[in-house]
């Protein structure tokens, strides 16, 4: 009888582990890159390795797939606020620096094929947009965000991020969920 229970024990045992690691964290990293991968398969993008240009024109599907971080993709939309020269030239107006709060308004979007037209959650509609200090480690926003302005550097630039889940905000990161964000940006000053 008590070999019975034992191996019982046992089978139940393999069982529970077995269905632990096929759901395990590195698993559902694996499923995230995929659905990355099958993303921006799906939407022809144009994955750019190196940093363009500030005067560089970004085409409709042309990514930077950001330095250092790993499916972390940043598509410029909108340059921002820029001044005439002359009636020629253009000076932009002085980047985002350290520690100054950026409002933020945003689509998010999923991945998953049907879901990455319709928006998630957005703050475009309402009065009080999203705020948080450019730079500041303890900020509770994506730190995908904080990539982006950098990029962004301007008061009404807008653009396009791919951002798993390590660089998403902490229930992202709890459900190893990837998103894609339409952000515009203002600099308080």
């Amino acid at each position: 009888m008590k070999k019975i229970a034992f191996i019982l024990m046992a089978v139940v045992s393999a069982l529970v582990v077995t269905g632990c690691s096929q759901n395990s964290y590195s698993n559902q990293r694996k499923a995230e890159d995929k659905l990355i991968a099958n993303f921006i398969a799906r939407n022809h993008i144009n994955v750019l390795t190196e940093e363009p240009a500030d005067d560089y024109e970004w085409a409709e599907n042309d990514y930077l797939l950001v330095p250092g971080v790993d499916n972390l993709y940043f598509h410029l939309r909108q340059r921002g606020d820029s001044i005439a020269v002359d009636g020629q030239d253009t000076i932009h107006l002085e980047a985002v620096s350290a520690q100054e709060t950026v409002v933020v308004r945003y689509k998010k979007f999923a991945l998953t094929e049907n879901a990455d037209t319709l928006s998630y959650w957005t703050t475009l509609d309402q009065s009080y947009p999203t705020e948080f200090k450019y730079m500041n480690t303890t900020s509770c926003e994506a730190t995908g965000w904080h990539l982006a302005v950098q990029y962004m550097k301007y008061t009404n630039a807008e653009c396009q991020i791919i951002c798993p889940s390590k660089q998403g905000f902490s229930e992202d990161q709890n459900s190893v969920t990837p998103y894609c964000y339409i952000m515009k940006i203002k600099i308080k000053r």
